[in-house]
């Protein structure tokens, strides 16, 4: 396989590539990942085959990527991806999973999972998605997208319960509402880079600084509260 362009977002730089680590039981399995990712242009700084390892080698090597199985010895990978997105919020996680069930991909999503691909994804549709976990982008095997945003809306009908001493809600620019709500709507960073004519980064900017102000911790907890407010119908 020919080897790809280093990625260039802010994870990752012509100098410093992506950091990616790769945890699945099957050792043939993770080695042929490892290989392929190392091939493309990604730095793999560590793989692990059970939960447990892989929770104590994330959080030593810090890989800006986890690529991870849900079938796991040890402690499953749903849990490895809440342990590690709770106590390491910048962690992008891209599960790669033998399973398409429905209820496997929306536990995985709502244990802050950026993304999901199925085994049988090719190398190719491997390395883009890795690419775009990395900048923050949802990646979906297809098919998979439209069941997490029904899901989401699914969630968001159920009301929350409000405290009767809830702060005021944050004050957003117009500029953050308008990236909130296209999130809303499903599309990745880019399709709102471009819909916008800004810069990738500076969509990535905006959501950061929405996730701040409205102290929540991933893209999943941002879409849930766009959608309880009806700015997905916007």
């Amino acid at each position: 396989m020919s080897t790809q362009n280093t990625p260039q977002d802010e994870r990752g730089s012509a100098d410093r590539p992506i950091r990616v680590m790769v945890v699945d039981d099957h050792p043939m399995w993770r080695d042929a990942v490892a290989r392929d990712l190392t091939e493309s242009g990604f730095d793999v700084v560590a793989t692990a085959g059970d939960g447990p390892q892989a929770v104590r080698r994330a959080k030593a090597v810090s890989p800006d990527v986890l690529v991870l199985d849900l079938n796991l010895p040890g402690m499953p990978g749903v849990q490895v991806c809440k342990e590690l997105v709770g106590s390491h919020p910048g962690l992008r996680v891209l599960v790669l999973s033998a399973s398409g069930e429905h209820a496997d991909v929306l536990e995985a999503v709502k244990s802050g999972a950026t993304g999901y691909l199925l085994k049988s994804a090719s190398t190719q549709e491997l390395t883009d998605a890795v690419r775009s976990t990395a900048a923050g982008d949802p990646v979906f095997t297809p098919g998979l997208a439209g069941l997490v945003l029904g899901e989401y809306r699914r969630l968001a009908s159920d009301p929350a319960p409000v405290a009767s001493d809830e702060p005021k809600a944050p004050q957003l620019t117009d500029r953050e509402t308008e990236v909130l709500r296209l999130v809303a709507k499903g599309l990745s960073y880019k399709q709102i880079a471009e819909r916008l004519v800004i810069s990738h980064r500076t969509v990535q900017n905006h959501v950061q600084n929405t996730l701040g102000k409205l102290q929540l911790h991933n893209r999943v907890e941002l879409v849930r509260y766009a959608i309880e407010r009806g700015l997905d119908d916007v």
